[in-house]
Formats: structure tokens, sequence, C-alpha cells
């Protein structure tokens, strides 16, 4: 069983993180379409809001309610992140690409932290014992072999743009 001072934290603080995330995922779509890494960034923006709509039944099953204001941090931080310094002024740099790929690698780890740690409640916790976290765990490391091997490629364009 889960304790129930510290389960809404932990919750909360994912789906926080995850809010980031998705909004993340979907500006570095944006920022790369047309491409490869843009078609990849989109799908797993996608991934990534399903991942998110679990996360919230989850709370929803155990009766966590949502911290709006963590919430909303999470969604403040991403926007907050798009100020940072790249080398350029008003263009899209290939140092954003690579920090941003890093933060969704950042991301996904954490999220496949969460959902291996309530695959080992859930066989004492019936109300989340149903849902499939194998194939959650799955899908993440999956999503963060794919953003690996795309960061390995970004650092090799940011390194070959540094050089030129």
């Amino acid at each position: 069983m889960f304790s129930s001072q510290l389960l809404p934290i932990y919750l909360n603080d994912h789906l926080a993180a995850g809010t980031g995330g998705c909004e993340l995922a979907r500006r570095a779509a944006g920022s790369n379409e047309g491409t490869e890494l843009g078609d990849f960034l989109a799908d797993l923006a996608a991934q990534l809001e399903a991942d998110h709509a679990q996360l919230e039944d989850v709370m929803v099953r155990l009766d966590v309610g949502r911290d709006q204001l963590k919430v909303g941090a999470g969604w403040l931080g991403e926007k907050v992140g798009r100020l940072k310094l790249n080398g350029r002024l008003f263009d899209y740099s290939p140092l954003s690409r690579v920090i941003e790929l890093e933060g969704l690698i950042a991301g996904v780890t954490a999220k496949l932290a969460l959902w291996r740690t309530l695959a080992a409640a859930a066989p004492t916790e019936p109300r989340v014992a149903e849902i499939d976290f194998v194939h959650l765990i799955e899908r993440a490391e999956a999503q963060r072999a794919a953003l690996n091997e795309h960061h390995a490629r970004a650092v090799e364009a940011m390194l070959a743009a540094d050089a030129a």
C-alpha cells in the first residue's frame, strides 16, 4: 500500500514534470518540423500525452487530487526554459536541439522510475493492479533509447556547426 501522505506529493511532482515534458516535446517537434527528428518528436509528444493521461488516471484511481500550483509550475518552467542563451539571438540553434533532447531524456528517465515504482506497488494495491505497467515501462525504455540516438546525432550536428 502507498503512504497517504507521500503519494500525493510524489504523483503531483511527476504530473508537473510531465506537463513540462509534454510542452517541451510539442515545442521541439514544431522547431524541427519537416525533418526526421520533427516527425519523431511529434510522435513522442503524442506518446507523452498518453502517458500523462495514464498518470492522471492513476491519480483518480488512488483518489489523489491534482496540485494545480505544481502543474502550473511545470508548465511555466518549460516556458522559462525557452529564455536560455543558445548562441543565436533569434534563430533556432543546434545547441537548442541538444538541450531540448537532454531535457526530454531526463524527463523520460524520471517517468520510467515512476512506472517502475507504481509497478512495484501494484500487486498490493488493487486500484492500480490492472494497469499494464510492463507496457508503460517498455514504452519509456524505447522512448529513452530513441531519444539517446537522436541526441547523439544532434551533438554531432552541433559540433560540426561549431567547427564551421
